[in-house]
């Protein structure tokens, strides 16, 4: 159910529960923050042992409030907080900010306290931000509220913030008021029992007010919905999300059967949810912003082409590694611009990208020089570089910035170094919309997050496609393999069997227990064949001896058979063996693997990479929910390391990318369509040159019985 967060950063009266007139308190920085800020609306602070909080007038209870209650903001000890919200409702009051601690994040009788919370809230139709938050804030003119326990109130602004930690607000607000930035809407929303960073997202999407969200998240309340959102909001209003999501480590990364389930950590279904919702990951707090102020200030780029102009050849020098590094390229100015350049520069200055102006330029050089630069055609955007000489102009250079990009739909970042010489041009470029960055590294940093969103903006194949496939036969395939049981591993023959109902190209093969059946089984095949142990206990075959390659003649296969058997017995005698699967073997191609691990928060999460039995080790792999785009699966091949050999590197003949993908949209749709499909592994397919196609070389599923509803 979509939640009105309006209701709570729109309130016309506040009445907070926990007011108090004692200094340092939170009851007390909460209310003062409100008055302070110049509400534009009604404060009545609430506590049944004071008269007057600040000079207003204190009332005992909600009930005693006389005029009616917009928001309740709660600030008093966790027990009571049931009973407040059971007035709050008995009021009239719509929206709650608990600021309360001392629920979820204490376990125990915090756990249950705030499952009582959430309960109360959704019984009276309330929306709620909180337990366990700093508060929220709206500089909006004609609201003006501070209702959290921040030490300061944040400048009015075009960039939402929201958050999980409390802690990291105050300190995201003290950062941002050193660098002058301002917020629309500013929330913590702690424990998320009611309003979660969707519905602020969903809030925050059509807020006129808001050009740029940042988010800082902890972990995903829907994966599906979330995506779906973020989505809208990236593609139909064209609003820029940027997230820090804490988290990174492998240690989410839970011991499974399959190398998917081993590679597939918490992370990895987050990069793929980010990837999919059009948003971008960053690293720091510092990065967020300074990419956050580049697209609050300026137009998105048309492409990836940039030029610098500097005055000193090293930043300039810096300023193109990290173009290169993020990905950007160095634009080829047009022979007008040079010419341009060349007559209006001295004879010692670069007229080539970078455009070195040299150390002692003012601003008429300047001036020349970014015209020029900004009205070629082959540039999409540019980094201004000014190094504080002797001899800098530094003022008159920032005041011809504004007036040179004025209607130029470029984006433009400057980086004027330095901290203390600098300032008042940096003061002056900001103040006009442009941003400036002590180092050129961050400045082109922001322009490349600014590109990589243009081209987010511009995905193609952004649908969802319902391939031709066999969902009858594969639901009574899996009802088949579990039987009764909760839970059970296929076999490569019986796996093959649930795959083929879905279109993958699979191998003819036979599964053989007795040696007597060779002969006929080699003769059926034609050689030569692989020969493949069976058995529920064996992960990895290669790992035992399990498997023969090449095998062309009937005493070949009866060797291979009295091999596999015996290496089954040493490795462990207590093994169980089902046979021996006998395949068609198929010549050379490039080894990639499929899988498929069930993330039970955010459903199916689908992983290619390079494959073979280097997998776990060389992680050259990719995620992401499924179901997914044809865009998903496209981006997906390509954006593995070993996507070059995929190409054709060194001669060698383009390998067939379509058909992995189209392996890729299967392996989606039947993970999407199954629940029961907990982990699956095809590893490896195998895949040859351009329009011959592909075959699973192995493969392995584990099934497991979904829980039922209620349970």
């Amino acid at each position: 159910m979509k939640k009105n967060v309006a209701m709570i950063m729109n309130p016309r009266s506040i009445a907070v529960v926990g007011a108090s007139s004692k200094k340092g308190s939170v009851g007390n920085d909460v209310f003062r923050n409100i008055i302070n800020s110049e509400f534009q609306g009604v404060v009545y602070p609430v506590n049944p042992k004071a008269k007057f909080i600040n000079s207003v007038p204190c009332y005992p209870t909600l009930a005693d409030i006389p005029g009616p209650v917009d928001l309740g903001v709660i600030v008093v000890p966790a027990h009571f907080v049931p009973q407040v919200i059971e007035e709050a409702a008995k009021k009239g009051v719509n929206g709650l900010v608990v600021i309360s601690a001392g629920f979820r994040e204490i376990g125990g009788e915090g756990a249950k306290l705030e499952i009582q919370v959430k309960e109360l809230v959704r019984k009276h139709g309330m929306a709620m931000v909180g337990p366990n938050c700093l508060g929220v804030i709206n500089t909006h003119e004609t609201v003006r509220m501070n209702a959290s326990f921040a030490r300061k109130t944040p400048k009015s602004g075009n960039i939402a913030f929201i958050s999980q930690s409390g802690a990291l607000c105050t300190a995201v607000l003290d950062f941002a008021q050193g660098r002058n930035f301002g917020f629309s809407k500013f929330v913590s929303f702690g424990n998320k029992a009611d309003i979660n960073e969707i519905d602020l997202l969903e809030y925050l999407g059509d807020d006129p007010y808001t050009d740029v969200i940042l988010m800082y998240l902890e972990d995903i309340s829907d994966g599906r919905r979330f995506i779906e959102t973020a989505g809208r909001i990236t593609w139909e209003t064209e609003t820029p999300i940027l997230a820090l999501k804490s988290g990174r480590s492998e240690e989410g990364a839970r011991a499974a059967s399959s190398h998917t389930g081993s590679l597939a950590g918490s992370d990895a279904a987050y990069d793929a949810i980010f990837y999919q919702s059009g948003i971008q990951r960053l690293e720091t707090i510092e990065e967020l912003f300074n990419c956050a102020v580049a697209f609050s200030t300026q137009p998105v780029p048309r492409g990836r082409r940039v030029a610098i102009i500097t005055n000193a050849g090293g930043p300039g020098i810096m300023a193109t590694d990290a173009a290169i590094r993020h990905g950007l390229h160095l634009a080829q100015l047009t022979p007008k611009s040079t010419e341009l350049l060349q007559t209006s520069l001295p004879a010692t200055a670069s007229i080539k990208n970078p455009v070195d102006i040299i150390g002692d330029a003012q601003h008429d050089r300047y001036e020349s020089a970014i015209r020029t630069v900004l009205m070629d055609k082959n540039v999409d955007a540019a980094v201004i570089i000014l190094t504080p000489q002797s001899m800098t102009d530094i003022m008159a250079t920032a005041e011809i910035v504004p007036r040179i990009t004025l209607g130029v739909a470029k984006p433009v970042t400057c980086s004027f170094m330095g901290v203390v010489d600098v300032s008042a041009g940096v003061e002056y470029l900001e103040s006009h919309g442009i941003p400036s960055y002590p180092f050129p590294e961050e400045a082109v940093r922001a322009l490349a997050s600014m590109c990589r969103y243009n081209e987010i903006l511009n995905i193609p194949n952004r649908m969802f496609e319902e391939l031709p496939v066999d969902r009858k036969g594969a639901d009574k395939l899996i009802r088949s393999f579990l039987g009764t049981r909760d839970d059970r591993y296929l076999m490569e023959f019986e796996a093959n069997q649930l795959l083929e109902t879905y279109g993958f190209p699979v191998l003819p093969g036979r599964l053989v227990d007795d040696p007597s059946q060779l002969k006929e089984v080699i003769r059926e095949l034609k050689p030569p064949v692989v020969m493949k142990i069976s058995s529920p206990d064996v992960v990895h075959k290669f790992d035992v001896g399990g498997v023969k390659l090449d095998i062309r003649t009937e005493y070949q296969a009866q060797k291979a058979y009295e091999t596999i058997v015996e290496n089954l017995g040493k490795w462990n005698s207590k093994a169980r063996f089902q046979g021996i699967l006998v395949q068609k073997m198929v010549k050379k191609g490039i080894e990639v693997i499929l899988g498929s691990k069930r993330d039970h928060r955010f459903g199916p999460l689908c992983m290619f990479g390079l494959g073979g039995t280097l997998v776990e080790l060389l992680k050259d792999v990719t995620f992401r929910l499924a179901p997914m785009w044809r865009a998903s699966a496209e981006v997906m091949v390509a954006s593995i390391k070993a996507y070059k050999l995929l190409e054709g590197f060194r001669g060698q003949p383009k390998a067939d990318i379509r058909a992995i993908e189209d392996c890729l949209l299967r392996l989606s749709q039947l993970v999407s369509n199954h629940n029961e499909i907990e982990e699956l592994d095809i590893n490896p397919l195998i895949v040859y040159e351009k329009g011959k196609g592909c075959v699973v070389a192995d493969s392995r599923i584990l099934l497991k019985r979904p829980p039922t509803s209620g349970t």
